[in-house]
């Protein structure tokens, strides 16, 4: 069971959790007619009265261009005084993890994203570890990653996570953690919910923006960081079978950071992976505020007493 934050953003005010509840005639309930977001948040290893939020900025920008795809607005500047009061009122004392969500608030039946009602909420949950640090078993899933001409693809868009949800637990109930998606010219795309990284003869490869993946942030931060290490980068159609030759797999998201694949179908992978683990590495000084070189990455929010 989740450990929920005491208080969620609803209805454009802070409310107890157990408050925040809606119509079983919502119209996004019926038609997946929403869009979410997710963000990290821990409190400052070094001063506990401030939380520190990973990229913000971009997350904040993502979760409004989500909605203009449901043909709605919602500035950045909405999202980021919603989290900044959402967090001032539960003044978290462990990692977090929030879940922005605009969504069609209305009652009607008729499947449409025109004449409708929408709202915007955020609720918060203790998270760790998503996926284990010492990595996952991944399967090729059966089903296929949706395309970008059916499904708006650039946004988090709530329907489109049945193929996700039918992937993963395809691949748990079938002795594996995770799914990994091929898209339907039959290159590699994603998991279930995290973006896919290769490394062959020291160079980082991800599937392109074309490969029907999402525009995941901390791919890009993976990817940003990777260059200024001096790694060599590559984002290009990925095979099937380069898995299982790869001298290093390993999936990055908001949730799952940056996770090892320990082994892909019955293939066992290296367990050596010299350049994740440094990318690993970085990414957690800089998520806890102590790399000068990327503290424009991070949003630092001073509780009040």
């Amino acid at each position: 069971m989740h450990q929920f934050l005491p208080y969620a953003w609803f209805g454009g005010k802070c409310v107890p959790f157990a408050e925040a509840t809606l119509s079983v005639a919502t119209h996004a309930l019926h038609y997946g007619t929403g869009a979410f977001g997710g963000m990290r948040a821990i409190p400052n290893p070094s001063d506990a009265s401030e939380i520190l939020l990973f990229r913000a900025d971009r997350h904040a920008r993502r979760l409004s261009q989500s909605a203009r795809l449901l043909l709605t607005e919602l500035s950045e500047e909405t999202i980021h005084a919603a989290i900044h009061t959402f967090l001032q009122a539960n003044k978290p004392t462990c990692p977090v993890y929030l879940r922005p969500f605009v969504y069609t608030s209305d009652l009607g039946i008729a499947p449409r994203l025109h004449d409708i009602q929408t709202d915007f909420l955020i609720y918060g949950i203790e998270l760790g570890d998503y996926l284990s640090p010492e990595g996952v078993s991944c399967r090729i899933s059966s089903w296929t990653r949706q395309e970008d001409r059916s499904t708006p693809l650039r946004g988090k868009i709530s329907g489109a996570y049945i193929t996700s949800s039918l992937a993963k637990t395809e691949a748990v109930r079938s002795g594996f953690d995770e799914a990994l998606l091929l898209n339907s010219r039959g290159k590699m795309s994603e998991a279930s919910g995290m973006n896919l990284f290769i490394v062959r003869d020291g160079v980082l490869i991800t599937p392109g923006v074309d490969q029907d993946i999402l525009e995941g942030i901390t791919r890009a931060s993976v990817l940003e960081l990777a260059r200024d290490m001096g790694i060599p980068t590559l984002e290009r159609p990925v095979d099937k079978t380069e898995l299982f030759v790869a001298d290093e797999v390993f999936l990055s998201g908001t949730a799952a950071r940056v996770t090892p694949v320990r082994r892909v179908e019955t293939t066992d992978l290296p367990s050596q992976r010299p350049i994740m683990e440094r990318l690993r590495e970085r990414l957690t000084l800089i998520t806890e505020g102590r790399d000068p070189a990327y503290d424009h990455w991070v949003t630092r929010i001073r509780l009040e007493s």
